[in-house]
């Protein structure tokens, strides 16, 4: 079950219900919390896999006693002016829609209105959207919740969303200064409900959205959250750009200010809202400036991660000790691609979860349990492979070390020939070889074409992409297997010898390969080391943030013209895209594995002011696996943060562990407001290209050490043409 309720709110009611009298008798508002050093150091650093962390989420689920209902708490009766705008509210929105912000049937987003109980699902709980509740797009299509409604809770990652009229965002907390969102003052709060921590975060408005009626506010976590676990969103202290405090829904002001009605659809949720804004109030968030408060519960590691380890597990059980079937397709010797000797590319075949024959737009076979099964009609399915060798390799005498390889966006297997990967390759002696991901390759642009007109298509999306790490998983295997790649002659040099040692496996990927790669590092069996190069996660966050979502937006925008919509969908997509992106699994990287998987060692590389993959989101992975930052993270004044790197240690050389690396080629930081950069040139092929930065790699990957390349300054990269 979740973590619904913590012995703070428990204690928090018991006075509450103690307190007798009304309203002005007797504050039931507990004290803030001592701020002794210890409180301090956990509040405002660290990661998951400390002691220390922001939010530790390792704190054991409790329940609370039972308590008086809220009625029974000091109340006064609704003046009959505030039951008229509540019942004004009430029928501005279909039955079954959220009161609390009427701009929209499912605002605020996520929240536990949405949520009931449900004893079939490992967290208990079930989300239970309405039918119509989501946006309608050109064509009259609403978007189908029935997907979002087989989840046990919300995604712990997505953006967090509600409508302020003519809000001022002055005051909001920015990426620049996340240490000052947990301040006593910050006007946007997110709080663990069953520990009293409190989540550091960054507040904007919708920068997407030109029509100010449109606009949400945007409010970002900066670690991705625990997993079933129930946390509380407050605002407080926002002004208009009059200056006036921003309005206060009569429906939200019913339940802080203890206002009752006889209407059912307010009073049936009193007791959730006061578990609400009592946990606030333990956390030092008073109810008396409270402008929104609403509670979100996050889906379970099970509900994110079930169907690929169960789709691993069967796979690998039915290899056993046997190697997957493959063909070498052909093999080229002095192909095009400089520096390379020879290029090999091959199928193998590996089990099919997809209905029909898997090709894009095939959705996963499901049983009865709701988890993916064999196709038994179309039992397996053949994925390309290529593996390009070098000219230094070829012409030595000692096997390469073997490398999986992830290619970017809506790519192919085909990219090992880059440049950057061949000269990896002649510099260090390694053989690169890659698959499609399946799901989201060059052949599924047509799918996500048409998700971007319906998302009501969004989950097939994902299911292929289920698949296509299937599809990695063994390939990985294949690269190891003793009668595997190693044993075809074009894997071997002409005096007989090896090309490639087939002892190690380690996994190498850029921008999508570096976002999926750091899921797939989540659940791999065969590597433990991983180089994850222009990495982030949290496709709803760096969506808005990336030059390449302009091409899609040519789809999406007049699919669903309604700018708040676009945005609400990226959030609401987040909640199945978790099962197939970093995001789902950062938190059982580098520690707290999966089950049956070793935990990884994992070097991140960031481009500073990259046009495509937000550094902002490497950021929150990093926060949130306890990953350390080279120091200094840039030279001075580069950085728009005024603590560069906040939350992270400093990562002390040579280290054996992880560690992130910001390298600087000279291009604009990135905009404050969440839109894609645009200015000076993007430098996000730039770490790759640099043979500094390929030092470091191989010696990380190959070594096992992470040495400093930078001369302990601030770590740049060449600027490619």
């Amino acid at each position: 079950m979740g973590k619904r309720v913590g012995l703070g709110l428990a204690a928090a009611l018991i006075v509450a219900s103690c307190s007798g009298g009304g309203n002005d008798a007797v504050d039931t508002t507990p004290p803030p919390p001592a701020t002794d050093d210890s409180a301090t150091d956990s509040a405002t650093g660290g990661s998951a896999t400390t002691d220390d962390s922001v939010a530790e989420t390792d704190a054991p689920a409790t329940t609370a006693p039972e308590q008086p209902t809220t009625t029974e708490l000091a109340s006064t009766p609704a003046d009959a002016a505030t039951v008229e705008a509540i019942e004004t509210a009430l029928a501005s929105a279909p039955d079954g829609c959220d009161p609390l912000d009427t701009r929209q049937c499912v605002l605020p987003f996520p929240s536990d209105a949405y949520l009931v109980d449900d004893e079939a699902t490992p967290s208990g709980h079930r989300v239970a959207l309405p039918a119509a509740a989501l946006p309608t797009n050109a064509q009259g299509i609403t978007v189908d919740p029935a997907a979002w409604n087989r989840e046990d809770g919300f995604s712990a990652n997505a953006s967090r969303l509600t409508y302020e009229a003519d809000l001022d965002p002055a005051n909001l907390p920015t990426w620049t200064d996340l240490g000052a969102s947990l301040d006593d003052d910050a006007t946007v709060v997110l709080v663990d409900t069953s520990t009293g921590d409190r989540v550091p975060l960054w507040a904007e408005p919708d920068a997407g959205a030109d029509d100010p009626t449109e606009r949400l506010l945007v409010i970002h976590p900066a670690i991705s959250l625990a997993p079933e676990t129930t946390y509380a969103v407050a605002l407080r202290d926002l002004r208009t750009t009059a200056g006036q405090p921003i309005a206060v829904s009569p429906v939200f002001a019913a339940y802080r200010d203890r206002l009752t009605t006889d209407i059912e659809a307010v009073e049936s949720r009193r007791d959730a809202m006061e578990e609400t804004i009592a946990a606030l109030g333990v956390a030092g968030v008073g109810r008396d400036g409270l402008q929104l408060a609403w509670s979100f519960t996050t889906a379970s590691t099970e509900n994110t991660t079930a169907p690929i380890l169960k789709m691993r597990d069967e796979t690998m059980a039915g290899l056993g000790d046997s190697t997957p079937e493959f063909q070498i397709l052909s093999v080229t010797d002095d192909p095009e691609a400089d520096g390379l000797a020879r290029f090999v590319e091959g199928v193998y075949s590996v089990p099919n979860y997809l209905t029909g024959d898997g090709s894009p737009g095939s959705a996963l076979n499901v049983g009865a349990d709701g988890l993916p099964q064999q196709n038994p009609d179309t039992a397996t399915v053949l994925a390309p492979f290529a593996c390009g060798i070098a000219e230094a390799t070829m012409a030595g005498t000692e096997p390469a070390h073997l490398v999986q390889y992830g290619h970017g966006l809506l790519g192919s297997h085909l990219e090992v020939d880059a440049g950057n990967i061949v000269a990896m390759s002649n510099e260090h002696n390694t053989v690169y070889c890659a698959t499609k991901w399946a799901g989201f390759s060059e052949d599924d642009i047509p799918t996500a074409v048409a998700a971007l007109g319906d998302m009501s298509l969004f989950p097939t999306f994902v299911d292929r992409m289920t698949q296509g790490f299937l599809n990695q998983l063994v390939l990985g295997r294949l690269m190891l297997a003793d009668n595997g790649l190693i044993s075809d002659p074009g894997f071997t040099r002409p005096d007989g010898t090896p090309l490639i040692d087939n002892s190690t496996l380690v996994y190498d990927g850029n921008s999508q390969g570096g976002i999926m790669g750091l899921a797939l590092a989540g659940m791999s069996q065969d590597f433990d080391r991983a180089v994850l190069g222009v990495v982030g996660m949290n496709y709803s966050t760096l969506l808005p943030r990336s030059v390449d979502f302009a091409t899609y937006e040519a789809i999406f925008v007049p699919a669903y013209p309604s700018a708040l919509d676009r945005t609400l969908l990226l959030s609401v997509i987040q909640m199945v895209w978790d099962r197939t992106e970093g995001s789902g699994y950062v938190r059982h990287v580098v520690a707290d594995p999966l089950p049956d998987t070793p935990v990884k060692t994992v070097l991140m590389h960031v481009a500073f002011g990259d046009w495509q993959v937000s550094e902002l989101t490497a950021m929150i992975a990093a926060r949130t696996m306890g990953v350390p930052i080279h120091r200094p993270v840039t030279a001075d004044g580069r950085s728009r943060e005024i603590e560069p790197g906040w939350g992270l240690d400093t990562l002390e050389y040579p280290s054996t562990g992880s560690g992130l690396v910001i390298w600087d080629s000279g291009s604009d930081p990135i905009p404050i407001e969440q839109t894609a950069p645009s200015t000076s040139r993007d430098p996000h092929s730039d770490p790759r290209n640099d043979e500094g930065v390929r030092t470091q790699k191989a010696t990380f990957l190959f070594d096992g050490e992470l040495v400093d390349v930078c001369s302990a300054a601030a770590c740049t990269a060449t600027p490619g043409d």
